[in-house]
């Protein structure tokens, strides 16, 4: 095996594990809220908590592994998602569970950056779009297998085994990183970090993120105003700083820009789907998790089909084009989910989970190729950490934008059974929202296509 195949082997299953670890939990969080008597509100904590985390650090990541080399930070990252798997099995509490998750949203936000470096760098610029294509196929295994094997461990072993499935894999993926893979990748050796950067960054992410999940109380619109502010002056920061963690200057690159927004609108609208899908099967359908696990494979299944074919399309064809169409049916799809209820059938919610996945398959590859591709190859890390905090800021505002919604239409209350009508409006309100954000994706997608910012080879 040649050496860039064995790193975009090991890409591929960083990338599995950095979407497993999120997509499997996601599944069995009813009976961890049982477990641990969570109601409605901390249910989607338990994922959004991961996410912020990983939105949060994933510009700072970019900066500290091209300054300490990428191979370094993927161990040390590994070595950490490993032990706070094993500490995960072992706890008693819901603020325990939480703390958990949020520590190993801090090593995926390491692997989740480095991953896609990796690849960039190992490969030449006409075959990137093939080698991304493979490594986000990983990304559309991980959603196929989550909800299935999360659920098939879940109903015959118990939560726990999920959080652990991942472990003895990635010890084999460190063996072949200390043993087979002598690269560093060092692209900001002897640059400072940009300390005040990441810590106005960080803050400014959490204030907002945390404020528009309650923004249906004063504290909610006061975190998140505070939240943009100070998000502004980290802009205003780094456009002064010699070296920023993160260069807002790349957004004069109207592709860079152009698809980073599409990016981010389509993680919004798409993210929340999963759990309204999984809240509808087991809550108003009344599956048991290992059932609503296998019907939830449809629409990843389309994905993982779909993601290396359209990442080979990107590299022949007009890939904005290519992540236009991917949206359009994505609005199609989210259309269709807007009608869920107590009587939709399992072959109508088929076939609409099978037009959201070809659409989103066909989405993300190519959206990805232009961003990666629109910068030059030393600042590869930091078009990663882009790409990266568009998806991760994206889903746990799409968790975000659910949560309110429940918020303001269920209140804080438990998911039983006589509150499953307002459950039912409250996913479906969702997915109204998130079908004008997948429209806004498609537009986004669009802009950059006439731009001829392109990076150096």
């Amino acid at each position: 095996m040649e050496n860039k195949n064995l790193i975009l082997f090991i890409c591929a299953v960083l990338s599995f594990f950095a979407v497993f670890a999120v997509n499997s939990v996601m599944v069995v969080i009813p009976t961890i809220a049982a477990e641990f008597h969570m109601n409605n509100i901390v249910q989607n904590w338990a994922i959004i908590i991961f996410l912020l985390v990983v939105a949060v650090l994933s510009v700072p990541a970019g900066q500290i592994s091209g300054k300490y080399g990428l191979k370094k930070v993927t161990i040390i990252s590994v070595v950490l998602f490993i032990l706070i798997s094993i500490a995960n099995v072992l706890v008693t509490s819901s603020e325990q569970f939480l703390l958990c998750r949020l520590i190993l949203g801090i090593s995926l936000s390491f692997f989740n950056v480095t991953s896609m470096a990796m690849v960039v760098s190992a490969f030449r610029p006409e075959e990137r779009g093939k080698a991304l294509g493979i490594t986000i196929t990983g990304v559309y295994i991980a959603l196929s297998l989550a909800p299935v094997l999360g659920g098939i461990l879940n109903y015959h072993l118990g939560w726990r085994s999920v959080v652990l499935f991942g472990v003895p894999f990635l010890l084999v993926i460190l063996a072949l990183l200390f043993t087979k893979v002598d690269e560093e990748w060092i692209t900001f050796g002897g640059i400072p970090l940009d300390v005040k950067g990441s810590v106005a960054y960080g803050i400014g992410m959490v204030l907002f993120i945390y404020g528009f999940t309650i923004l249906n109380t004063s504290l909610g619109v006061i975190l998140t105003v505070l939240g943009i502010i100070i998000l502004i002056i980290f802009g205003l920061i780094e456009l002064r700083e010699a070296h920023p963690v993160f260069d807002i200057r790349f957004f004069k690159n109207r592709k860079f820009l152009s698809a980073n927004f599409a990016s981010l609108c389509a993680y919004l609208a798409t993210f929340a789907v999963t759990t309204i899908l999984n809240y509808h099967l087991q809550y108003i359908k009344g599956m048991d998790s290992q059932t609503a696990g296998i019907i939830l494979l449809a629409a990843p299944l389309c994905q993982v089909i779909l993601a290396p074919i359209a990442g080979r399309l990107s590299d022949k064809y007009v890939p904005q084009v290519l992540a236009a169409i991917g949206m359009g049916l994505g609005t199609i799809s989210l259309l269709l989910f807007s009608f869920l209820n107590e009587a939709t059938s399992i072959e109508f919610l088929i076939v609409s989970m099978i037009i959201y996945g070809i659409g989103f398959g066909l989405f993300s590859p190519p959206n990805t190729n232009v961003i990666m591709s629109s910068v030059p190859p030393k600042d590869t890390s930091v078009a990663s950490a882009a790409v990266a905090t568009m998806r991760t800021v994206g889903q746990a505002m799409s968790l975000g934008i659910l949560t309110l919604v429940f918020a303001f239409v269920m209140g804080n209350v438990p998911i039983v059974e006589q509150y499953y009508p307002l459950l039912i409006s409250s996913c479906q309100i969702t997915c109204i929202i998130c079908m004008v954000l997948c429209v806004a994706s498609v537009f986004a997608s669009l802009v950059g296509i006439k731009s001829e910012d392109s990076a150096e080879s």
